[in-house]
C-alpha cells in the first residue's frame, strides 16, 4: 500500500517557479514509478511526467518539456521542478503510482494524492 501526499502549490505569476513535492509513505515506494498529472477546470486530467523507480529514466509531455523537472530521492519524495510557468499550467497537480513501468496513461495508476492548486497568473 503506498500513500502519497502533495505539497508545494500556490499563486505564482507568469515566468515564475513553483516546485512541488510528493511524499510517499508503505514499503513498497522504491519499486514504484511515480508520476505527475494535472486537471485544469473543465479538462481530462492530463500526463505530466514520470520518473521510474531508479531515477534515472525521465518521460515529460510535450507541453512541459524542457521547463519541468521531475526527480525522486530515496527519502520517499518525488519532486516537480516548474520553470517559466505560464497561465495555461494553471491546474490542480496530482502525483501518483505505478509498479513497474512508466506510462502516460492516468487509469494504469494505482495511487493517487489528494491534489495541489497550482494557479499561474499573467
Amino acid at each position: 500500500q503506498v500513500q502519497l501526499v502533495e505539497s508545494g502549490g500556490g499563486l505564482v505569476q507568469a515566468g515564475g517557479s513553483l516546485r512541488l513535492s510528493c511524499a510517499a509513505s508503505g514499503r513498497a515506494f522504491m519499486s514504484y514509478v511515480m508520476g505527475w498529472f494535472r486537471q485544469a477546470p473543465g479538462k481530462e486530467r492530463e500526463f505530466v511526467a514520470a520518473i521510474d523507480w531508479s531515477g534515472g529514466i525521465t518521460y515529460y509531455a510535450d507541453s512541459v518539456k524542457g521547463r519541468f523537472t521531475i526527480s525522486r530521492d530515496n527519502a520517499k519524495n518525488t519532486y516537480l521542478q516548474m520553470n517559466t510557468l505560464q497561465p495555461e499550467d494553471t491546474a490542480v497537480y496530482f502525483c501518483a503510482a505505478r509498479p513497474y513501468r512508466a506510462s502516460m496513461d492516468s487509469a494504469s495508476y494505482d495511487y493517487w494524492g489528494q491534489g495541489t492548486q497550482v494557479t499561474v497568473s499573467s
